[in-house]
Order: C-alpha cells, then sequence, then structure tokens
C-alpha cells in the first residue's frame, strides 16, 4: 500500500496519509513522502491551493511508536534525528507554502499530527474529532512546532494543559476555543475543505502567499518586524496582474477572475 496519495482537481491538491490501519501514523517512510510531497505542491504552478488529510477513521496518531521502539532497540540514531530530519522541514514546508492548505481532520489527531493541523492555514474538522497533545505520556516534549503554532492558536494556557495533562480536545470545544475553523459531519468534512480550497484556487494566490509571509512574520515579533513585512509584501501583492484586474473589476463593478500571478 502507497503510504501517501496525491489528487488533483479544480487546482486543488488533496495530500492523503494513507496508512488507515495504523491511523496513519508516521513512519520513515510516510514522513519523507509527505515532506516530497508539499515542496512539489509549492513549486507547482497548477496547484493553488492544498487539502491534508488522513485515511479511514484518523486524520494522524502522530509518530509510529512500533518503528520508533524498533529502532531504539537497534540503537539506530534515526529516531532521535527525526525532528531536525522530517518533522522540522515538514511543518516550514507546511506554514511557508506559497498558496492556502487547510487540514481536513477526519479523525484523531495526535502529536506529530495534531501539530501538522495546526501548522495549517485553516482546519475543518469532523465531529467526531479530537485532538491530543500525549508527548509528556511516553517521556518526551513537543515538537513539530506545536510550542509555537499552539499557543497562537489557543492562547498558553490552554495549550500548557493540552501540553501538561495530555487532555484531549473534542471538535465541539476546539470550534469554542478557535483551535479549528469550522466542524461539519464526518462525512462531509473532505468534502467541505476541498470546496473551500477550491474558492480559494480561484482567488488571489500570490496575495495569499504575501499575507502568510506577513502573518508567520509578526507572529513572534516586534511591532517594526510586522510594519515592515507588510511594507515589503504589499509592494509584491501590489505589483501582480490578480491586483490590477481586482481593481479594473472593483471599477467596471464585475466580479475579477483571478489567475494567481
Amino acid at each position: 500500500m502507497t503510504a501517501l496519495l496525491t489528487d488533483d482537481r479544480d487546482g486543488v491538491r488533496t495530500i492523503t496519509l494513507n496508512r488507515p490501519d495504523a491511523y496513519n501514523s508516521l513512519t520513515v517512510e510516510l514522513k519523507e513522502s509527505l515532506l516530497a510531497a508539499l515542496t512539489a505542491a509549492a513549486a507547482d504552478d497548477a496547484v493553488r491551493a492544498v487539502v491534508l488529510t488522513g485515511a479511514g477513521k484518523a486524520f494522524c496518531a502522530g509518530q509510529d511508536l512500533k518503528e520508533h521502539m524498533a529502532l531504539l532497540a537497534a540503537g539506530d540514531p534515526a529516531p532521535l534525528a527525526t525532528v531536525e530530519a522530517h518533522y522540522n522541514p515538514i511543518v516550514t514546508a507546511i506554514t511557508t507554502l506559497p498558496k492556502p492548505i487547510i487540514a481536513a481532520v477526519n479523525g484523531m489527531a495526535a502529536g506529530a499530527g495534531a501539530s501538522f493541523a495546526y501548522a495549517c492555514d485553516l482546519r475543518i474538522a469532523a465531529d467526531s474529532a479530537k485532538f491530543l497533545m500525549a508527548f509528556a505520556n511516553v517521556g518526551l516534549t513537543a515538537d513539530s512546532g506545536a510550542s509555537w503554532t499552539l499557543p497562537r492558536l489557543i492562547g498558553y494556557g490552554r495549550a500548557m494543559e493540552m501540553m501538561l495533562l495530555a487532555k484531549p480536545v473534542a471538535a465541539d470545544e476546539a470550534l469554542r476555543i478557535g483551535m479549528v475553523t469550522q466542524v461539519v459531519p464526518a462525512d462531509e468534512v473532505l468534502a467541505t475543505a476541498q470546496a473551500l480550497a477550491a474558492r480559494m484556487a480561484a482567488g488571489p494566490t500570490t496575495a495569499y502567499a504575501k499575507i502568510k509571509e506577513a502573518m508567520l512574520a509578526s507572529a513572534g515579533g516586534a511591532l517594526a518586524d510586522g510594519l515592515a513585512a507588510e511594507g515589503r509584501t504589499q509592494a509584491e501583492a501590489g505589483a501582480t496582474a490578480d491586483h490590477k484586474e481586482a481593481v479594473d473589476a472593483f471599477v467596471a463593478k464585475r466580479e475579477p477572475k483571478f489567475t494567481g500571478r
């Protein structure tokens, strides 16, 4: 079975973690495949939005602990190197992707799997989904950017509670505290995410990329850093064909037709 699947439709590339029998837990193969898929999506001009989801009942259960334990028992250094080799590059690829990326959280999202969802721009969750930060339960600390992304979504206190107590958060609570964008029935989550992605795929792709750059630069920096990022990205977005088209459409009182350039 192929560990990762991709599908293109309406300018949207859907990336599916495909180890349903193992709750899409992350092996070295799957992590390498995901990083390659994200890199390819970033470079492909035909892809103007991305959906990340999981096959079966889970979104992603995090690190595959069976593989992790086997490597530890063999004295292999790979388990301890995976943060630098895989998780950090994957989260960097998600957050810096120059187009919108939406997590379709179809079920349990735990550990690094939940962290990947937090790193996405938007999150559509199934009503059966749960988010779990269980690092402490296996004697580890946070990885995959969760210590940075999660407090920015839900606040420092709630994030600390999830980390220290390994307390799962159900979909309705996730919506209430701002962790997710929308909650829908489980059988509608992928279609809802793909429809939203298709709408954004028809939008001003470069502007979306520049919004992401400015937001990322401002999230952890001083006001001066944010203002500088806004000045640069606004100038870059203002030079695009999509900006000119939007202004022309506004004056002509018609709907703009964006090309992503």
